[in-house]
């Protein structure tokens, strides 16, 4: 659900960025005060940035649609990280992708950040699937709150690209027709991804339920935090550089609901902001669409090294705000 630049106005993308910021600007700062961030997670949030990245590449083919769909993560790192952690690590996620592979526009990357971070992240997870597993946590209730809050997050993101391409006078995707194909295709993705999201959460919930608590310094007997980091990161290296190469060509539920509109995949848009974004992606993408510049092929390298780079971003981010919030209290 990348939305590129030619399906937004300036003025729009320009007005998400800045709320996308914001939203990053007080998750950065509710982290310093809540002292959300503990030692033991600063590495998690890199691995599974990284995943997040890696499993993002993994198109899974909708039946009988011609269409498919890829996780969003919102919620799955918002169970493990926290609502604040978790909006700056699929943050990091989206720049990276948007930078180094060109996936989802510049200008739509307030957008994007909005759709695919702050509805999940921010208000889904705190309204919706804390108060389901308030009462305990167990298989049963991990399952539910999964599928019912990635459903809502991605009907509600689906439902803010058809506004944001409303608000900015698209007339090639009308209201009526755009949302008819919008938001069925997204309800059948989100309970894929809901099941996807499931099974991690009750794998982390038998393996280490200290991290669902968001108890990083507990140790375990089970599994230490060492080992669950070190079976991320392998399984974040089989994804992105393995199981990325059977990915589904069918193209993803926006881009579907794009051409049952206007009968393209693709729209395109004019203008000196347009073709800025673009020229500064084409000199930043050092792998656009997953490939290498000059020739085919290269998805497993790229898979590999975005999620490397996520990683250190991610992880990066979480270590700056850890030592300037320390060195400030010794100050």
């Amino acid at each position: 659900m990348h939305m590129a630049d030619a399906l937004l106005s300036p003025a729009v993308g320009i007005t998400m960025c800045a709320v996308s910021t914001a939203a990053c600007v007080y998750a950065t700062k509710k982290i310093k005060i809540d002292n959300e961030i503990e030692e033991q997670q600063i590495p998690l949030m890199g691995v599974t940035g990284a995943l997040i990245f890696a499993a993002q590449m993994i198109n899974f083919t909708i039946p009988l649609t011609g269409s498919s769909g890829h996780i969003g993560g919102g919620i799955l790192l918002a169970s493990l990280l926290g609502a604040y952690p978790s909006l700056l690590t699929i943050t990091a996620v989206l720049i990276i992708q948007a930078l180094f592979f060109a996936d989802g526009g510049l200008l739509a990357l307030g957008c994007n950040i909005f759709n695919m971070g702050v509805i999940p992240c921010l208000l889904i997870y705190p309204l919706l699937f804390a108060p389901l597993i308030k009462n305990g946590v167990n298989k049963r209730s991990l399952t539910t709150a999964s599928i019912l809050t990635v459903v809502i997050s991605l009907q509600l993101g689906a439902f803010s690209v058809v506004m944001e391409t409303l608000l900015s006078g698209v007339t090639a995707l009308p209201l009526g027709a755009f949302i008819a194909l919008m938001q069925p295709i997204h309800l059948a993705i989100g309970i894929v991804e809901g099941l996807i999201t499931a099974a991690i959460l009750v794998f982390v919930y038998q393996m280490r339920p200290e991290i669902l608590d968001r108890k990083f310094h507990t140790i375990s007997n089970r599994l230490s935090l060492k080992k669950v980091v070190a079976i991320i990161t392998v399984i974040t290296v089989l994804v992105s550089g393995g199981l990325s190469l059977y990915a589904s060509k069918y193209p993803d539920g926006l881009e579907w609901s794009i051409k049952g509109v206007t009968g393209s995949e693709e729209l395109t848009a004019d203008g000196p902001i347009y073709d800025a974004s673009a020229t500064i992606q084409k000199i930043t993408a050092l792998f656009p669409d997953y490939s290498f510049k000059s020739q085919e092929g290269g998805t497993s390298v790229s898979g590999i090294i975005g999620a490397a780079i996520t990683c250190a971003l991610a992880g990066g981010t979480a270590l700056i705000i850890k030592h300037n919030k320390q060195r400030k209290k010794h100050a």
